[in-house]
């Protein structure tokens, strides 16, 4: 088969479904969050902000890929990281906040994601700018 090939997936093989034809992440129970299905690293975590994979740097090298971030509430946004150039946090969101997530952002990462303590330090980096972010989405929950 030629054409673009997709980057590997990370799923959480233990992660319930609504259908066991498809994988959690594409038949996500009533009342999962968004992004169930995707695992969360437990040990990639800054002041109670976790990391969600969903592009699987681990099993493969990637230089951009997806990911989620996981608040303390446990309420969620997604992430377009890409590594290269200099580094940064876009000022509006790919896909605004909703009631279910707050917002999706593209974010060029200072470090290359290709080992559990860089996307630590990663997390740190777009946690200066997406924690305000997350607070005012808080705030403001009422709106959706």
């Amino acid at each position: 088969m030629d054409g673009p090939r997709g980057r590997p997936l990370r799923l959480d093989a233990g992660a319930e479904t609504a259908n066991d034809a498809e994988p959690a992440f594409l038949a996500r129970p009533d009342g999962a969050p968004i992004y169930h299905g995707f695992p969360i690293l437990e040990d990639v975590a800054v002041d109670g902000f976790r990391l969600g994979m969903i592009t699987d740097w681990e099993a493969e090298s990637c230089d951009e890929g997806d990911a989620f971030i996981v608040a303390p509430d446990d309420s969620r946004c997604g992430l377009v990281w890409e590594i290269g150039g200099d580094p940064f946090v876009a000022a509006a969101a790919l896909v605004p906040a909703s009631e279910t997530r707050w917002g999706v952002w593209s974010v060029g990462l200072p470090h290359p994601m290709n080992s559990r303590e860089n996307a630590r330090r990663n997390l740190v980096y777009v946690l200066d700018e997406l924690r305000p972010r997350w607070e005012r989405w808080r705030a403001d929950r009422s709106r959706f």
